[in-house]
């Protein structure tokens, strides 16, 4: 079983990354002018030893317009190796701090988080509350998903009850983006000096958890600022900035592309992470920013889909109930773009923080979900109904509800 899980991730990462290349593709490439190097020696040379005079006033003015132009033309080109090493070190420092940071959270509040699901789910509005909860302490919708699907499985947890948490999650995953967008990735070097100590020196198992928590924290925010440096020079570079106006302009294809990125690094808070630090730098507009929010969204459905599988029914359901539930409210977003770039606009200006692109964007996902979870709470119990038709119990569940009812 362990094995086809692994084997269900790993196809998935290659169609992620053959979608992704494929839509990258059919665009046309911002690496066009840039790959003409290759055919190009690594410096010229010209001296006229003929007409070699000191220079003279004139000279010098018909120079400033080369040296401009030569200028301009320095300015166009961009070291594609050192950009893509750069990012490449900040993606694998966050993916890394995100998974230190998962295992000390799991380990200090995994089997708490497990008791307050299993507590705190009495009804829908609590399950909605326990799954925001949960996924803000575990700083992963994925893993407060997964956990849920556990104990469904196990019947710690009913199916109908397990729908508020899956809601919840979805609200909870927000705070991470809004984190990101205060830019605190300055303190970066503090949380992880704090992390060593607590590591080197901490007596207990406890200490060291917190330490491993921390060090998780330092490491993404540092891997997010090494993004942002890499990502530099692309900020008067046309292409790409076209590129993102055709990813905001085109919000389907915006969505595929944080759809697909989201399955590769297998976390939709780190895709809006990274789309929020780039917004931050004004590489990312809004309308594409929320495009890839959107997608993340439908992306980050992949973890929770491997997780059912071999699972039983009511854990499947569940599983299926969090896919359709973000396809259906993506969908909604896209056709509704322009309302929600107009809302986190006008919320963001509220909080002081009009035309700061990053806020927006992660006041954009909160809206999002917000709205989505008060849109379809109210038919909670009709969805649960509709979802058991659908998928009915295997003859082990009757078998087991006949032996308790009599």
């Amino acid at each position: 079983m362990l094995f086809s899980k692994k084997s269900n991730k790993r196809i998935l990462k290659w169609i992620a990354l053959s979608i992704l290349v494929s839509a990258l593709v059919v665009q046309p490439t911002i690496f066009d002018n840039n790959f003409s190097w290759i055919h190009r020696p690594a410096f010229q040379l010209q001296v006229n030893a003929q007409n070699f005079t000191p220079n003279t006033t004139e000279q010098k003015n018909n120079q400033q317009p080369q040296k401009a132009e030569s200028k301009k033309e320095e300015n166009g080109k961009l070291d594609i190796f050192k950009i893509v090493m750069g990012a490449i070190a900040g993606l694998v420092l966050f993916l890394y701090g995100v998974t230190r940071m998962a295992e000390g959270l799991e380990a200090l509040a995994g089997d708490r988080a497990k008791a307050w699901i299993s507590k705190f789910t009495t009804n829908r509005y609590a399950g909605v509350a326990t799954g925001a909860a949960a996924t803000t302490v575990l700083d992963s919708s994925s893993v407060t998903i997964i956990i849920v699907i556990a104990m469904v499985s196990a019947g710690l947890l009913t199916f109908v009850e397990s729908l508020g948490v899956v809601l919840g999650s979805n609200i909870g995953t927000t705070i991470g983006a809004q984190l990101v967008a205060f830019k605190i990735n300055e303190y970066a070097p503090i949380a992880l000096l704090i992390a060593f100590l607590l590591l080197m020196f901490g007596k207990t198992d406890r200490l060291k958890h917190i330490g491993l928590i921390i060090l998780g924290f330092g490491l993404l925010f540092f891997g997010l600022d090494q993004i942002e440096n890499a990502m530099k020079p692309f900020e008067n570079y046309q292409p790409f900035i076209n590129l993102m106006e055709r990813l905001g302009n085109n919000k389907l294809l915006g969505a595929l592309v944080g759809a697909m990125f989201t399955i590769l690094v297998q976390s939709s808070s780190a895709t809006v992470a990274i789309v929020v630090t780039l917004a931050s730098q004004g590489l990312i507009t809004l309308p594409a920013g929320i495009a890839l929010m959107l997608g993340a969204e439908v992306g980050t459905c992949a973890d929770t889909l491997v997780a059912t599988i071999g699972r039983e029914r009511p854990a499947v359901r569940t599983g299926i109930f969090h896919l359709v539930f973000n396809v259906t409210t993506a969908a909604v977003g896209i056709l509704f773009a322009a309302q929600l770039v107009g809302l986190a606009q006008w919320l963001s200006s509220l909080l002081g923080a009009q035309n700061d692109v990053a806020r927006e964007i992660a006041n954009a996902q909160l809206i999002f979900n917000v709205f989505g979870v008060v849109l379809v709470i109210g038919f909670l119990p009709l969805i649960a109904r509709l979802l058991e038709r659908v998928i009915p119990d295997g003859k082990n569940q009757e078998q087991q509800k006949q032996a308790k009812s009599a």
